[in-house]
């Protein structure tokens, strides 16, 4: 998949949770977890493949619950996107390069999502940095799923 990075709209979210970076790396890599806090509040997904390395391929599969107020980016009631992991620095980092499935040109373009995983005293601090947002996604939608995934992520991880 070719991609850009430091193209187009960038949008940006942290949050600091109480957990060791090995928690939250494996948090991601492991796709029975990852599916359980990677859905932004209001839907839920699978994952249809996770190849976490570098090269590796992903597919996930997200769909809206109840009543919605747009339409989902590939069908009526889901968002697919695919893509490929670019790095992967375990404990630390997740780079991925992902596109929608979707005939909508508002929401082409490859997305290049960096998550960092920075140990603090009290815990980590995930920061995460989307570079290429398609113009069909606002920024407040994508910062407030961006902020839901990681609040999700706290609960998972906080809970285990």
């Amino acid at each position: 998949m070719e991609y850009k990075s430091k193209t187009g709209r960038i949008d940006t979210v942290s949050k600091v949770i109480a957990a060791s970076p090995h928690t939250i790396y494996q948090a991601f890599i492991n796709p029975d977890a990852l599916i359980k806090w990677l859905p932004p509040e209001g839907m839920w997904g699978e994952v249809d493949q996770l190849e976490p390395h570098a090269g590796g391929k992903y597919r996930l599969i997200l769909y809206y619950e109840g009543e919605q107020t747009s339409e989902g980016k590939t069908s009526e009631y889901s968002d697919v996107s695919e893509g490929t992991f670019i790095e992967l620095i375990p404990d630390m980092k997740v780079v991925m390069a992902g596109a929608f499935d979707s005939e909508n040109p508002d929401f082409e373009g490859v997305m290049i999502m960096t998550w960092y995983f920075e140990e603090i005293l009290e815990g980590t601090k995930i920061t995460v940095i989307a570079e290429n947002v398609p113009p069909g996604i606002s920024k407040e939608d994508h910062s407030d799923g961006l902020s839901s995934s990681l609040e999700n992520l706290e609960y998972f991880v906080e809970t285990r």
